[in-house]
């Protein structure tokens, strides 16, 4: 079995996401040899889980061949390294295009569906701009700001993040230029092969538009829409977070104004751009661009007894709790206390992790 199919059953099983596959890599070395314990640690935990197989993870990459892609995973050479430094980075990608997009300097631009004549415009010229400066613009495929965005930049380079599938498109208008991405430029999805968007599957798009990029720019957005999800993902992850001002009457800009408020940088033209991003030497970002090891859940220990185990669990609650006063609450190893996590999470998805904090399901 290749190490490929093993990387895909591993994340298709159930109650594996990216925290958990990174903490059973940590602890186990290897994809197979992860799958060879999650049996038994399944058991343990008193779930009833299901592992994905070997004949349903190979249908998976046959099929995603047959559309003309393929998968990136992480830990490999093709991941995009500045994404593998989130927290919950996607242990696997698929993905259809120009894979080099992934090695230039990237920055997102995103905002309103439902945008002015005014700023999609100007979205569209921004894009084309910073794709002329030899940044990748990377965007949601959404209608409106997104949409402007990947045209402007489609000829310099652009890659479109998507909530469903590789092979869905949405909104159905979006078919054409999805194709044209696809041909010139990078289409990314997290979701399986066939998979149409869910509401739950656009914030977990939004983290890979932020994670992928040195920056995040936010055109126009209400004070309550996903382009502000994406801002503050970007944020929490150390990135550079601009916005283009609007008018105050304008419920379409008062998301911008309010990100300006709490520390965004204000945004009028590429050059704004280029400064608050940091060009040094023609790298954007050079403190972020450098390789780096990405980030590590820590030691795991499989070795809590019940009281511990029952002690450790007491503490959690629907309250998000920081991992480390976790560690700090129960007295236990940091080691100990992620290998009770990891079981809970196995077991039926009893809890979650939420940027670096943990919630009790």
């Amino acid at each position: 079995m290749s190490d490929d199919v093993a990387r895909l059953r591993l994340i298709r099983s159930d109650n594996v996401g990216p925290v958990t596959y990174r903490q059973l890599l940590r602890r186990f070395g290897t994809p197979q040899a992860a799958l060879d314990a999650l049996p038994d640690l399944v058991r343990r935990g008193g779930g009833a889980a299901r592992i994905a197989t070997v004949a349903d993870a190979e249908t998976e990459l046959s099929a995603v061949a047959k559309f003309g892609g393929q998968f990136v995973f992480i830990g490999t050479g093709l991941y995009p390294w500045l994404l593998a430094q989130t927290e919950t980075a996607p242990p696997a990608l698929a993905v259809k295009g120009d894979l080099g997009l992934l090695e230039r300097p990237c920055v997102a631009m995103v905002g309103a569906r439902n945008s002015s004549a005014a700023a999609v415009r100007f979205a569209r010229e921004l894009a084309t701009e910073l794709s002329q400066a030899d940044l990748v613009v990377v965007s949601g495929l959404a209608r409106g700001i997104d949409s402007a965005a990947h045209q402007g930049a489609l000829d310099g380079g652009t890659i479109g993040v998507i909530a469903g599938g590789l092979d869905n498109v949405y909104p159905p208008e979006n078919a054409s230029l999805q194709a044209s991405i696809g041909a010139s430029g990078l289409v990314v999805a997290e979701q399986p092969l066939g998979t149409s968007p869910q509401a739950r599957h656009f914030p977990r798009r939004n983290r890979i538009i932020a994670g992928l990029c040195a920056g995040t720019i936010v055109v126009e957005g209400a004070l309550k829409s996903g382009s502000l999800i994406t801002a503050r993902i970007a944020a929490e992850a150390g990135r550079e977070v601009m916005a283009v001002p609007g008018s105050p009457l304008d419920p379409r800009a008062q998301g911008c104004n309010q990100l300006i408020r709490e520390g965004a940088t204000l945004i009028q033209t590429a050059a704004d751009v280029l400064e608050a991003l940091g060009t040094v030497g023609g790298q954007i970002g050079g403190r972020l661009l450098s390789p780096g090891t990405t980030w590590d859940p820590g030691p795991v220990a499989l070795d809590a007894d019940d009281t511990t185990r029952d002690h450790i669990i007491a503490l959690l609650s629907p309250t998000p709790v920081a991992i480390d006063e976790l560690v700090r609450q129960s007295g236990c190893p940091a080691a100990t206390v992620a290998g009770v996590l990891l079981d809970l999470e196995l077991c039926g998805g009893l809890v979650r992790h939420a940027g670096g904090r943990v919630v009790r399901t």
